[in-house]
């Protein structure tokens, strides 16, 4: 088993880090608050450090699960003067692949492989250790991170090479946005027209309309509950990478520009903390 260390313990990080100390690799965590990572090792094997640096010093593998791109730089910043050669970062942070590109660059120069790889699956899918994980890096250090991914992921592929796993990740953001709209207004249509929801749903689910989120997410958008696990925040910051990195590569996005900024007239509803099936809420619908 490896030694390996976890930095960033929130609703995903949490139980991911679970998942690795269950399946034997030897853990230490560290978060920002404190208090969280001893809460974590008081209730498993690991331990929790003082510092990012503390928390990686001897480690094999190091995972990351942060915010955003100034969380990655502070954690990368603080924690550099203990990567050691032949270690394996992993960043599962969704970010931009700049600064994936240039943590490669750093990694490399002390002998370290950076792996960026971001997760889809939501806080059910890292509770139940059933990610989807999008890679960018060397093949050599995803093959070794692999097998260590396996306690929390169900799907691991390496898409290309630095920065690629980050713009995978942008490719899946696009693509839930606009599946959630559509399944939003299909909805919203089927109310206005005085449908019973459930059996047009039944009648259309079999065919070309179906899709993960009519599949989970159909019954509770209709009666008004958003408690789902991605927040609205999250997706929002995603989106404005996804249409940051849209901006310099020249790709054309308007149903994701507009799905964003239909995600921000659900926070100005105060629906920061819902998921992102709430977007049925900004057509007249209030949060049951």
């Amino acid at each position: 088993m490896a030694k390996t260390a976890f930095l960033g313990l929130g609703v995903m990080g949490y139980p991911m880090a679970g998942h690795l100390e269950a399946a034997g690799h030897a853990l230490t965590v560290w978060n920002r608050t404190a208090a969280k990572a001893e809460a974590w090792a008081a209730d498993h094997k690991g331990s929790a450090a003082a510092s990012p640096a503390e928390a990686i010093a001897g480690a094999d593998f190091v995972f990351l699960c942060l915010g955003d791109d100034p969380d990655v730089l502070v954690v990368y910043d603080a924690m550099e003067a203990a990567i050691a050669e032949g270690m394996v970062i992993v960043d599962h942070t969704t970010a931009s692949a700049s600064l994936a590109r240039d943590l490669y660059s750093r990694a490399a120069a002390k002998g370290a492989a950076f792996i960026d790889a971001p997760i889809s699956g939501g806080q059910a899918g890292a509770e139940n250790g059933q990610l989807t994980i999008m890679c960018g890096g060397d093949v050599e250090a995803f093959t070794q991170a692999e097998p260590v991914m396996d306690a929390y992921g169900k799907r691991m592929t390496l898409i290309g090479e630095s920065g690629s796993g980050q713009l995978a990740k942008s490719v899946n953001q696009i693509c839930i946005a606009g599946i959630v709209q559509g399944l939003a207004e299909g909805l919203h249509f089927a109310e206005q027209a005085d449908l019973d929801i459930s059996k047009v749903v039944q009648a259309i689910a079999g065919g070309a309309a179906q899709s993960w989120q009519m599949d989970n997410r159909w019954e509770t958008m209709r009666d008004g509950h958003y408690e789902h696990g991605f927040a609205v925040d999250w997706m929002r910051k995603d989106l404005r990478i996804t249409l940051e990195t849209a901006r310099e590569n020249g790709a054309s996005l308007p149903l994701t520009a507009m799905v964003d900024q239909y995600y921000a007239d659900i926070q100005a509803m105060g629906g920061n903390r819902w998921d992102t099936s709430s977007l049925l809420a900004r057509m007249g619908r209030s949060k049951g």
